[in-house]
């Protein structure tokens, strides 16, 4: 198991033998955080968000039954995997603790190795689904986020620059008579065209909260947070003209270039703004852009 990015366990459990057992069973792969009752289970999962929960039934102020009704009501923890320890082993003993969003049971007097192997299930089973979820936000072809990712995170800064009143910047691009790249040398070739641009406009986005993805087809995208007018030009500029310059060289040893068409929009966001109509007037910068000539910047005013 790979120590360097531990997943956190929290486990809920009045009994100290309980929890200094399970800690020396699970501390050497995972960063395990204790709770000694169900209402403080419950508040400490909201603070930490661990990975998974190992959750007693029998607790002296609520039970494990009551403190999984209660984690499973809350939205930031709701999706956590909970495994009951108990010693209770009647078969309608763990029908209600599944029925009530249990992932798991271990069962009393435990063993360290089920115990090991229990954990590991689920901490697997998150690892699965997280790469599923990586993967739904990429586009295959270039690597970039997807149009689905874009708008999360475009939604996400949104809110944020509506909060802290700053102004979010967006860039969309097109590549320029790409229809005839792809007649001319064929659409694998102007795969490769699609993927030389999506690193260029990588290595362009400079900050950790510059945001680019491939709107579809020929267009990028590029979310720029706390950016003025101003800023966004000079780096739709940047880009424009290193594309501009970027030699394509295919596999065969033939080379050709192309050019990018670039709409800009700024806007510092309130409650009444729309997002759709920061892109709306985006994409008609784009569209003027090509319009005018191509290979070029046009930024909405407005």
């Amino acid at each position: 198991m790979d120590n360097t990015k531990k997943h956190t366990l929290l486990v809920i459990d009045d009994s100290e033998l309980n929890i200094l057992a399970l800690t020396r069973i699970l501390e050497t792969d995972y960063s395990v955080v204790v709770a000694r009752s169900g209402n403080e289970g419950v508040e400490t999962a909201k603070e930490v968000a661990p990975d998974v929960i190992i959750l007693d039934i029998i607790m002296p102020d609520i039970d494990g039954y009551e403190t999984i009704k209660i984690l499973k009501k809350n939205v930031s923890t709701r999706k956590i995997p909970v495994i009951f320890i108990t010693a209770m082993t009647k078969s309608e003993d763990e029908e209600k603790g599944l029925a009530l969003g249990a992932a798991d049971y271990i069962t009393k007097p435990f063993s360290k190795e089920i115990v090991k192997l229990r954990v590991q299930n689920q901490v697997r089973m998150l690892d699965y689904i997280s790469t599923i979820e990586q993967l739904s936000r990429i586009d295959q072809l270039t690597g970039l986020h997807n149009r689905r990712s874009f708008h999360e995170r475009l939604t996400s800064e949104w809110k944020l620059a509506v909060r802290e009143s700053t102004t979010i910047s967006v860039l969309i691009m097109d590549v320029d008579h790409f229809k005839h790249c792809n007649d001319t040398y064929g659409h694998l070739l102007g795969d490769t065209i699609l993927q030389k641009v999506a690193k260029e406009l990588s290595k362009s986005a400079r900050r950790p909260t510059d945001f680019v993805a491939r709107w579809g087809g020929e267009e990028f995208i590029m979310l720029l947070p706390k950016t003025e007018s101003e800023n966004a030009l000079m780096v739709a500029e940047f880009i424009r003209k290193n594309v501009e310059d970027m030699v394509v060289t295919f596999n065969d040893g033939r080379q050709t270039s192309v050019t990018i068409s670039i709409g800009v929009n700024s806007n510092t966001p309130t409650v009444e703004c729309a997002v759709y109509e920061f892109l709306h007037y985006a994409d008609k910068a784009l569209y003027a852009a090509k319009s005018n000539g191509r290979n070029m910047v046009v930024v909405h005013e407005g």
